[in-house]
């Protein structure tokens, strides 16, 4: 990290190879789309670099970095939401437009994914991400509390809450 913030791009890469794999999983966990997730790697890479002046040498780059990816996750769901808005309208007001129509699944097994994307992509955020964290972005409760702003403890009873919400909105589909 101290070549990283002598300006060393070579190392910065080095840092990127090291955590890309992790940081999709987690993006791409809460965002459930595989090219949007791509994007937005990429957008907290890029964010990273511009904000080392402000890294703190105490904390981990990798908790650093999901903080970084967390922050572009939320963005993204505001963006999408107000799209989602105005797109929405216009297609109410579409003659014809039959909003109870079904999706068909293609394959079984995309439709039971496409139901746990939905089911954490419902869950709010305080508790889809510490759980997404920890099971995506392979990192323990401490870091994860790290990462956050919050206690393990906190952390944990989140991942258990988030759990218990799955099943249930599972269970009712």
């Amino acid at each position: 990290m101290a070549a990283v913030l002598a300006g060393d791009q070579r190392a910065f890469t080095q840092l990127m190879r090291r955590h890309k794999d992790s940081l999709y999983r987690f993006v791409r966990g809460y965002v459930g789309d595989a090219s949007e997730a791509y994007d937005l790697v990429q957008e907290s890479f890029v964010a990273a670099w511009h904000a080392l002046a402000r890294y703190d040498r105490q904390r981990s780059f990798g908790i650093w970095l999901k903080r970084i990816a967390i922050n572009k996750c939320r963005d993204w769901r505001r963006r999408r939401a107000v799209r989602a808005f105005f797109y929405d309208a216009e297609d109410i007001d579409r003659p014809g437009l039959d909003i109870a129509q079904p999706i068909a699944a293609a394959k079984e097994r995309e439709d039971e994914l496409a139901r746990l994307d939905d089911a954490i992509a419902a869950l709010p955020a305080n508790l889809k991400e510490p759980l997404l964290l920890s099971l995506m972005g392979e990192m323990s409760h401490r870091d994860i509390a790290e990462a956050l702003g919050m206690t393990a403890k906190a952390v944990e009873v989140r991942i258990y809450r988030a759990k218990r919400a799955l099943a249930g909105a599972l269970a009712t589909r």
